[in-house]
């Protein structure tokens, strides 16, 4: 069979949405009304990469594209805030999309003959720039619905439904905290890398800050887009969405879920947000071994001159001298070298034009030869 004579094959999603506004889609997802593995193995012209058998779900190669095909199948929360648990593979498409997030998320359009099927208004809604659930217990089963909603209200410049909204905001009053963080984190990486503004106002304005912390939140001063975009040609930050998350102070719902790197720069930030940096020697040992995130978290919560000073005046300041120079010299190995470094470290931060011959003089200098 060739995948083009597929008739119960249907786009579902944010596909169908993304075409329908316009935008340009990342991903392909395709579900097939019954089961898509016994489907995907019929198909002429693929080859089949991966199968999740539990979840009646495929990933094929068809003309240099990985696409993804899901079986039709109906699904219960049998536990508020965790993964789904699936009742039957191959249930009809109304019953498939009747389990998704948001009703502009739910639209399905066959693969073939272009026909859109419309059950819960996603195409109305889409029109009038809204976001709704499509029950009232979806924030209850599934609270990262909540930042994936702000996402969406972010990127594509909608707003909530009136209902979804007085539902989130009731959630939030009485948060079920026991819930996946490692999905709560993947939705604010997200929302949180697209580096807008507003996004963050909205998080903590309605709240939402509340699914990751219990504490209150101060709202710093500092326009967080505008500093980021500042310096992020320069430094490169990697781990935007932290740079955001790092405001709330208190992420020990997070914890569990960040990588060795992602803790380092919460850590370095928490040391050096109590730390006092008054000269340019301070402010350089400080920040030489942090990430950019770490340094651009500081300025946003502590000092944005201290920050901005380092990255536009002291960052790329470097001794040419090493400690093999020290050898020459006939100074041998010792917690002396450190002492030396940070004596021409210092003139060198006061006098940025140093040349290797000017520094080799203060080694000597230092040493007394």
């Amino acid at each position: 069979m060739k995948i083009e004579d597929a008739e119960n094959l249907y786009y579902i999603g944010g596909i169908v949405r993304d075409e329908i506004l316009g935008k340009k889609s990342f991903d392909i997802d395709l579900t097939y009304i019954g089961n898509a593995i016994d489907f995907a193995k019929q198909l002429d012209d693929i080859e089949i990469l991966k199968i999740n058998e539990p979840f009646g779900t495929v990933k094929i190669k068809y003309k240099g594209n990985e696409i993804d095909i899901a079986s039709t199948r109906a699904e219960i929360y049998e536990k508020d805030g965790h993964l789904p648990t699936v009742t039957r593979i191959g249930c009809s498409l109304k019953e498939d999309v009747l389990r998704r997030d948001f009703t502009i998320n739910s639209l399905a359009k066959n693969y073939n003959s272009g026909e859109i099927i419309d059950y819960t208004g996603g195409l109305n809604d889409i029109k009038n720039r809204i976001i709704k659930v499509l029950h009232n217990k979806s924030f209850i089963e599934d609270p990262t619905r909540i930042i994936r909603a702000l996402k969406f209200a972010v990127r594509f410049n909608f707003e909530l439904e009136h209902e979804t909204k007085i539902l989130r905001d009731k959630y939030l009053e009485n948060i079920n905290y026991d819930m996946s963080y490692k999905r709560i984190k993947k939705e604010l990486i997200e929302t949180f890398n697209l580096n807008f503004q507003n996004a963050y106002d909205e998080f903590i304005s309605a709240k939402i800050y509340k699914l990751v912390t219990k504490h209150e939140i101060k709202k710093p001063n500092v326009n967080i887009q505008n500093f980021i975009n500042k310096y992020a040609n320069l430094i490169n930050p990697q781990n935007i969405w932290l740079i955001y998350i790092g405001t709330l102070d208190e992420i020990s719902n997070l914890e569990a879920t960040l990588t060795k790197e992602e803790k380092r720069i919460i850590t370095d930030y928490k040391s050096l947000k109590n730390t006092a940096l008054n000269t340019d020697f301070e402010i350089y040992q400080a920040f030489i071994n942090c990430n950019t995130e770490t340094i651009l978290l500081y300025g946003i919560m502590c000092n944005k001159d201290t920050a901005e000073h380092y990255l536009n005046d002291l960052r790329h300041i470097n001794l040419s001298i090493n400690g093999q120079d020290l050898k020459t010299m006939g100074i041998n190995p010792s917690p002396k070298y450190q002492e030396c470094f940070n004596f021409i470290l210092k003139n060198k931060l006061n006098e940025k034009t140093l040349t290797r011959e000017q520094e080799l003089n203060l080694a000597k200098k230092f040493f007394g030869i």
